[in-house]
């Protein structure tokens, strides 16, 4: 496997979230499949700021907006092929973020076809590579498993 000199590809996300009474959380459609907001980390930048980054980019959401729950975070790491780098596999690093939206805005969406909010009520049965875990991580945050 074909790796960086720092041994990963680094990217980051951020879950949103609407806060109670409506507990939601966002999701973003590609052609084959739900996503999160999320992006590869440009030099020199954090994981958060990656993240903040890729949100506002993919959605219009500013980072203003956003109230970051300092104490969650949730990695995950797995092999990714690239087509553009002549078919070399890399590890990719995805740290998530859980962000917290006062209200529901309007989206701009820009790298997805479509976008939804859902409804929160774990366990949820969505993705089970990535978004399912988080979820699941998520819940265990909330106190909730």
């Amino acid at each position: 496997m074909m790796i960086q000199s720092d041994g990963t590809v680094r990217a980051a996300g951020i879950l949103l979230m609407l806060r109670a009474p409506q507990q939601q959380f966002l999701l973003l459609r590609h052609s084959d499949r739900w996503d999160l907001p999320k992006g590869h980390c440009e030099p020199g930048e954090s994981f958060l700021e990656t993240a903040l980054r890729e949100t506002e980019e993919e959605t219009g959401i500013g980072t203003n907006e956003i109230a970051i729950d300092q104490s969650f975070q949730y990695e995950i790491s797995y092999p990714v092929t690239y087509q553009s780098r002549g078919g070399q596999t890399f590890l990719k690093t995805v740290r998530y973020f859980l962000g917290y939206l006062a209200s529901k805005p309007a989206l701009t969406l820009t790298e997805h076809q479509s976008s939804q909010w859902f409804d929160w009520n774990p366990p949820h049965r969505i993705q089970s590579q990535t978004i399912d875990p988080l979820l699941e991580a998520v819940a265990r945050h909330h106190g909730e498993n």
